[in-house]
């Protein structure tokens, strides 16, 4: 996993040189999905404590076991509204919030809570419907009304899923809206949102993603290895790039 993750690194910071932008401006985001106790505990002795996780279920599962590894948990699969009370207690930060039914509901689980949580707000760029995000001309709504009635969350920034396709110039398209999304908002300097991060990209893009302006990439099979389950286990509606 030392030598994965070095690679990556160095590819990120290639990227970054080519993109004519400070490798130092782009986070990390290790997807651990699907992965156990020992590997996760081998990540956390490299450095790595905090990490993308897709299903409530399996963050719950694991933050008991690994509490000692000191874990930041962010939740960046497609979240129910039901599963808020969970996220409130465990997740460190959400990054696919993508509709107000949710926000609502995590905003209030969060005042049970006592505290407040970092979210992205998840933008759909593609038409691919395995793909979750709000559309992009509702962003500027939602983001208002989260900063005038829901002051648990603090909105960081935007998050999408490229399309899942060999062109890389439709993969592109897809980080540049995020991104133009991203300069509109913060043109609009909406009170209490920040706009200054965008998480996109991930093992098969994330070099484009980089060229594109992210801030940060969510990087799994390139830094743990193979999965133990397919894709499908994540998105049984289609194929996905994680």
């Amino acid at each position: 996993m030392a030598a994965r993750l070095a690679h990556i690194r160095g590819r990120m910071a290639t990227a970054a040189q080519r993109a004519g932008r400070d490798p130092a401006g782009i986070a990390l985001l290790p997807v651990s999905k699907t992965f156990g106790e020992a590997a996760i505990r081998e990540a956390a002795a490299l450095g790595l404590h905090r990490l993308g996780e897709n299903k409530v279920q399996e963050m719950r599962s694991k933050a008991g076991p690994l509490a000692d590894c000191g874990i930041d948990w962010v939740m960046i699969g497609h979240l129910q509204t039901n599963k808020a009370r969970d996220i409130a207690r465990i997740a460190a930060e959400v990054q696919s919030l993508d509709r107000v039914e949710l926000a609502v509901a995590l905003d209030r689980r969060l005042q049970l809570e006592g505290r407040t949580m970092d979210v992205l707000l998840q933008v759909k760029t593609s038409t691919e419907p395995s793909k979750y995000g709000i559309a992009p001309d509702e962003l500027t709504a939602f983001a208002r009304r989260i900063a005038r009635e829901m002051p648990m969350l603090r909105v960081r920034g935007l998050m999408t899923l490229a399309i899942n396709m060999p062109e890389p110039a439709a993969v592109r398209a897809c980080f540049r809206t995020l991104r133009e999304w991203r300069d509109r908002l913060r043109a609009d300097a909406i009170e209490g949102i920040d706009m200054q991060r965008l998480s996109m990209g991930m093992s098969g893009d994330f070099e484009i993603a980089i060229e594109e302006g992210a801030t940060e990439v969510r990087i799994g099979t390139a830094i743990f290895g193979r999965r133990p389950y397919g894709d499908d286990y994540y998105w049984p509606e289609g194929p996905a790039r994680k």
